[in-house]
C-alpha cells in the first residue's frame, strides 16, 4: 500500500459493500428479468441466468453482468438475448425500477454512524455506482448520509463507467485531492481495477457483494469481511488519516 501519503479520502461503492448484495438485489434482480421478459416467464428465466444468477442456487456470481454491468450494459445484452423490449426503453424502466427498490436496501452495517466517525477524522466521503445517480441519493436520503457524502457518481454521471478510472478522476477533481490519496472500497473486481486505473493510493475489497477472497485478494491492498471492519483496518494497516489526533 502507498503509505508515504495520507489518506484523505474515500470512495465507495454502493450495492455489495454498503448494501448487502444478496439481500437487498435478488429480488430486484428476478423483478428486472421479469420486466425484460415481458410476460414470457421461459425468457425472464433465461434472462435472469444470463445475467449471472445461479438458476440453482439463486446467488449472482462475481463480475457477472448483474453483479458489476451498469443499466444500460444490461439492457443491451437483455435486448440482444430476445428482450422484446428496445435498449432506450429497457434501460429506462429498468433504471425507474432500481430507483424505486432504493429505499428498502438493506445496509450491511449503520451506515450513518458510520459516516459520522469516518468524517469526524477528516475524511472525504463519495460513493461511485454502476447504479444511476438518482438511485444513489435515494439510498443517501433513506440512511441519512447526505450530510457526510461529498460527491455521488453514478454510471449515468458523465465519467463512463467501471473499470475505466473516470469516477475515481472526478471524485478526485471535486475534493481537490490526488488520487493517491483516496481509498476505493468494492466488493467486485471491476471496483479495484477502476482503483488501479485511476491510481488511486488503496484498494480495499469487501465480502458483502459477489466478489470472494478469491477473486479480491490479488488486486486489493486489503480484503475485509465488512465495512464495519473499516475503522480497525484504516488504524493498523494505513495509521491515522491527515489531521487526526491519534
Amino acid at each position: 500500500m502507498n503509505e508515504a501519503r495520507a489518506l484523505r479520502a474515500i470512495l465507495f461503492d454502493k450495492d455489495g459493500t454498503l448494501l448487502d448484495y444478496e439481500k437487498t438485489w435478488g429480488a430486484i434482480n428476478r423483478a428486472a428479468a421479469t420486466l425484460a421478459g415481458a410476460g414470457d416467464d421461459a425468457l425472464a428465466a433465461r434472462l435472469l441466468e444470463l445475467g449471472g444468477v445461479d438458476p440453482v442456487s439463486g446467488r449472482t456470481r462475481a463480475d457477472s453482468l448483474l453483479a458489476a454491468g451498469n443499466t444500460r450494459e444490461i439492457a443491451r445484452a437483455w435486448a440482444d438475448a430476445g428482450s422484446p423490449l428496445d435498449v432506450e426503453s429497457l434501460t429506462r424502466q429498468l433504471d425507474e425500477l432500481f430507483t424505486q427498490s432504493a429505499a428498502h436496501a438493506v445496509p450491511v452495517t449503520d451506515l450513518a454512524a458510520l459516516f459520522g466517525r469516518l468524517t469526524a477524522r477528516g475524511l472525504v466521503l463519495g460513493i461511485a455506482s454502476s447504479d444511476s445517480e438518482a438511485a444513489i441519493r435515494v439510498t443517501l436520503r433513506t440512511f441519512g448520509l447526505a450530510a457526510h457524502v461529498r460527491t455521488v457518481i453514478g454510471y449515468d454521471s458523465g465519467f463512463g463507467s467501471k473499470p475505466e478510472p473516470g469516477m475515481v478522476l472526478a471524485f478526485a477533481a471535486s475534493t481537490g485531492l490526488s488520487p493517491a490519496e483516496i481509498a476505493v472500497v468494492g466488493d467486485n473486481r471491476h471496483d479495484l481495477e477502476m482503483a488501479r486505473a485511476a491510481g488511486a493510493g488503496w484498494k480495499i475489497g469487501v465480502l458483502t457483494g459477489t466478489g470472494s477472497r478469491e477473486t479480491l485478494a490479488p488486486l486489493a491492498d486489503l480484503c475485509l469481511s465488512s465495512i464495519s471492519e473499516m475503522e480497525d483496518a484504516l488504524s493498523m494497516s494505513l495509521g491515522p488519516p491527515a489531521g487526526s489526533a491519534d
